[in-house]
């Protein structure tokens, strides 16, 4: 796997954000904001489901998780790609790769279910559950793109 993550790092775009002084930063940026906007909106539509006494916007804030979602993973793949021999060395990068798929998965099969569902239709162990999960893998994701840095 090693002889592609080199690939990856000697690409176009990879070469180009890599060597430029500013590219990085900027991308880095607008990337970690989406992933505070997605932060926020996960928030919104989970702690409903925690008991919280806030309205049910589930629907409402899908448009905002799909766009923040787009967003990082629009400025994930040019990071990567600067940077791929640096990720193939960190396991942190890996951990941060499988609880995205399995947050992005959960989120718009089972959470998104439980949050389109008519209040009083879910029990409510359920929607605590649902919830709970849905930010233990956000928080994962966060976490471990954050440890990559240290790693």
């Amino acid at each position: 796997m090693e002889p592609l993550f080199r690939w990856f790092e000697a690409t176009a775009i990879g070469t180009v954000v890599r060597e430029s002084l500013w590219l990085f930063p900027v991308i880095e940026c607008v990337h970690l904001l989406a992933l505070a906007l997605l932060g926020g909106v996960v928030l919104a539509g989970d702690l409903p489901l925690l008991g919280a006494k806030l309205p049910r916007a589930g629907r409402q804030l899908e448009p905002w998780l799909r766009g923040a979602l787009f967003t990082i993973i629009a400025t994930g793949i040019p990071m990567f790609l600067s940077e791929a021999i640096k990720c193939y060395f960190s396991p942190p990068f890996f951990y941060k790769m499988a609880l995205l798929l399995l947050a992005t998965i959960y989120t718009f099969t089972w959470r998104q279910r439980v949050t389109r569902a008519e209040p009083g239709t879910v029990r409510p162990r359920i929607e605590q559950l649902t919830g709970a999960v849905s930010l233990a893998l956000w928080f994962g994701v966060g976490f471990s793109g954050r440890w990559i840095a240290f790693y």
